[in-house]
């Protein structure tokens, strides 16, 4: 049998399919259409992380195709429906990056609330800005807005309540008696009372045609002033543009970007000099630990289901 891995995916796990299958590991085939096309047809199993579109033309060349592993979570890179339609099953590597997202999550609100850290290069060249750098806020005492709770809203909840937040939690795919919220002691909100409370904002949802710019400016107007929002989820919910404007007006008290509507981000004039700002290039699920734990999770599975 035959794997293609079109993206970067742990040498070790590569090691394991190579015990199995006939492995193809080029982590530069996502930039390389036609010959990922041109080979598609041989492949029993393909192996992407998010920048894979298995859909269309690709999805359509995947004839022999029984397997996709997704080395991630997030599925919108993946005609699900289409899948299924031709017979291939989909597995996302589901878990396996959720400490690393909730680490992310609680580092940037730690970061945005502080808002000291920053002061390297001034403190280095002779300044000693002390007084205008004493105004930080803590964590603890805080409230966390969690807009989407699976697992790796709830591994987040478990961190921010160590560190003494109230944790409040809104997902429509939930029922507010789910014993999961008085597990953890988190209050299950309505979306409103959530997003008008919530000290810090964190998103973990997915992105569907109804959660596109979900976070606009009237949504924003209406967080609590001086609020942290912080989005690890996808770009496309969050409106970036509306993001910055908030940010300078004060509405927002900080923000964490690890994702966008558009990856790589291009050249992005309107995030230059937004105070208190955090931008990273989708690397919250992204850690040694994380990517030997996806890799792994992903190999197995797409093994067992092609045996």
């Amino acid at each position: 049998m035959k794997i293609v891995v079109t993206e970067f995916m742990d040498a070790p796990a590569v090691d394991r399919l190579r015990e199995k299958a006939e492995v193809t590991y080029d982590p530069q085939l996502v930039d390389n259409l036609p010959q990922l096309l041109e080979q598609a047809e041989h492949y029993d199993a393909i192996i992407v992380r998010n920048r894979t579109q298995v859909r269309g033309e690709l999805l359509a060349s995947l004839k022999r195709c029984k397997v996709v592993g997704r080395l991630g979570v997030g599925l919108d890179n993946i005609d699900l429906e289409g899948c299924k339609r031709q017979g291939i099953q989909v597995f996302p590597a589901t878990g396996a990056n959720a400490n690393s997202v909730a680490e992310y999550v609680i580092a940037t609100a730690l970061l945005l609330l502080r808002g000291s850290y920053a002061s390297t290069e001034a403190v280095a060249s002779g300044q000693w800005p002390r007084d205008a750098l004493s105004k930080g806020r803590e964590i603890a005492g805080k409230k966390l807005g969690l807009l989407g709770f699976g697992s790796i809203g709830q591994l987040t909840a478990r961190l921010a309540k160590a560190l003494g937040m109230s944790v409040m939690a809104f997902d429509p795919a939930m029922a507010d008696d789910n014993p999961v919220f008085g597990q953890l002691g988190v209050t299950a909100s309505d979306l409103d009372r959530l997003v008008a409370e919530s000290d810090v904002t964190s998103l973990h949802m997915p992105l569907l045609e109804s959660t596109r710019n979900f976070f606009d400016a009237r949504r924003i107007q209406a967080m609590k002033p001086g609020a942290i929002l912080i989005n690890t989820a996808r770009g496309g919910i969050v409106d970036e543009l509306a993001v910055a404007a908030a940010l300078r007006s004060g509405q927002l008290g900080g923000a964490a970007l690890d994702v966008f509507k558009d990856e790589p981000l291009a050249a992005a004039p309107h995030f230059r000099d937004c105070p208190n700002l955090i931008l990273t290039p989708h690397t919250a699920g992204l850690t040694m630990e994380s990517n030997q734990r996806v890799s792994s999770l992903v190999a197995e599975k797409v093994l067992e289901a092609l045996a």
